[in-house]
């Protein structure tokens, strides 16, 4: 019995896991047309990772957490002034990481369209997309 109720619990847990999120991920394709509609790109990395590989070309430029992943205190009162929460804003990173976190951050904010660069700006690179160099 307590077995089973195990197995139960597991069972849901793991369907918790598996639930869409509160944002829409894109790729490369998405993001290009995203960007061909007028959709702001938020790029949230650090100026060091936006020296070493250059920008989305557009991109704008805004730090979420620092090296040592403490939030850049300036971020949010930035962003929030910036971005409307019905109106669609896209968030890049490096990999997809950071964005996923602020992504789910920004919707249970209340921000209807969030979409976050699956992948980051890694996979543009290495799909040889171009980049703003700073």
């Amino acid at each position: 019995m307590i077995f089973r109720l195990f197995v139960f619990v597991l069972f849901v847990l793991t369907l918790g896991g598996c639930a869409e999120p509160p944002y829409t991920n894109v790729d490369n394709a998405q993001l290009k047309a995203l960007l061909v509609q007028g959709v702001p790109l938020y790029d949230i990395r650090r100026p060091d990772e936006w020296r070493q590989t250059g920008v989305v070309e557009g991109g704008r430029k805004l730090t979420y957490v620092d090296a040592s992943g403490r939030p850049n205190p300036e971020f949010l009162s930035r962003f929030t002034a910036e971005a409307d929460k019905n109106a669609p804003v896209v968030l890049i990173c490096r990999t997809g990481s950071r964005s996923d976190s602020l992504a789910r951050e920004l919707a249970e904010m209340g921000y209807t369209q969030v979409y976050n660069v699956r992948n980051g700006i890694t996979r543009w690179i290495s799909e040889g997309n171009p980049v703003a160099r700073q």
